[in-house]
């Protein structure tokens, strides 16, 4: 028999600690409606509710820090349809819900290239991050997709480099590093994208360019 969202509340409820939530704000995650409990606690609890796509939902409802993490991790991609994406990218409000839930759902939805060409010209702070989570995690994940595939998202990251929002910034420098990490030509293709932004008058994308070369051109010495 499935438990119930308020049996789960209560069981994730007793992992809560105050300090943690104190240090997790120093690292830029929202402390609001947080438990404090890790992300290891997180997917003991989810091994047994897996693919329990009502409860996700559930969880996700009660507006907790952790319960949305936790959604992601229970939840059933199959059944995860495009307005239930839509619904939660928005209520993304911290960097930590929006790269969990990514990488640990989102990204195994048919819709996720889509969803990162669309989302990352979105305005919203963490809705934009997510585009560009999502490119990230695909270049890792996908191991069946073409090249061309990950060639599309380039342009995509040179038109965005210029925002300055720090998670922003931070979620297209590391889509560009894991495209770049894919494989040998993908990492020529990154490397003269992140030249071209390591030269560019704007801050953000400079920077962009510049972390994103030291990787890249690490990789390629190893390769070569």
């Amino acid at each position: 028999m499935s438990a119930t969202a308020k049996e789960v509340l209560i069981e994730l409820k007793k992992f809560a600690n105050r300090a943690n939530v104190k240090g997790m704000a120093r690292f830029g995650i929202n402390p609001t409606n947080t438990l404090g409990v890790s992300i290891p606690t997180l997917r003991g609890i989810a091994k047994s509710h897996r693919l329990d796509h009502a409860l996700a939902l559930e969880l996700w409802k009660s507006g907790i820090h952790e319960a949305r993490i936790l959604a992601a991790f229970v939840d059933d991609p199959k059944q995860v349809t495009e307005s239930q994406m839509e619904t939660w990218v928005k209520d993304f409000d911290s960097w930590d819900v929006c790269d969990q839930v990514c990488s640990g759902l989102f990204d195994k939805i048919p819709l996720v290239c889509q969803k990162a060409v669309e989302w990352s010209k979105r305005p919203e702070e963490f809705v934009k991050r997510a585009g560009f989570v999502l490119m990230a995690c695909l270049a890792v994940h996908d191991k069946k997709s073409g090249d061309e595939a990950f060639e599309k998202f380039l342009p995509i990251i040179i038109r965005e480099a210029n925002d300055d929002r720090n998670f922003v910034r931070k979620a297209v420098n590391w889509a560009l590093r894991q495209i770049g990490k894919r494989n040998n030509r993908l990492n020529v293709k990154a490397l003269t994208v992140a030249r071209e932004l390591s030269e560019s008058d704007s801050k953000s994308a400079r920077w962009i360019g510049k972390n994103a070369l030291r990787e890249l051109e690490i990789r390629r010495g190893v390769e070569c």
